[in-house]
């Protein structure tokens, strides 16, 4: 059976900790900024960490991922 290949798009916008569990970055973040209060664009720099029903499915693209 072949390698599977990861996909390039996911391994640019997540990572696997150490323990294997996939963080991500917020959305909303990037436009759009003047109406949105300083409260929430802080929170929205930090990263967060996949739940674990989607992470499943993250799984097969960044197989490879450390």
């Amino acid at each position: 059976m072949p390698k599977m290949k990861t996909h390039r798009g996911a391994a640019k916008r997540f990572k696997k900790t150490a323990t294997g569990k996939i963080v991500l970055r917020h959305a909303y973040k990037s436009h759009i900024l003047e109406k949105k209060s300083p409260k929430r664009k802080r929170n929205l720099r930090k990263s967060a960490i996949m739940h674990k029903t989607d992470a499943k499915r993250l799984e097969r693209l960044i197989v490879y991922m450390k």
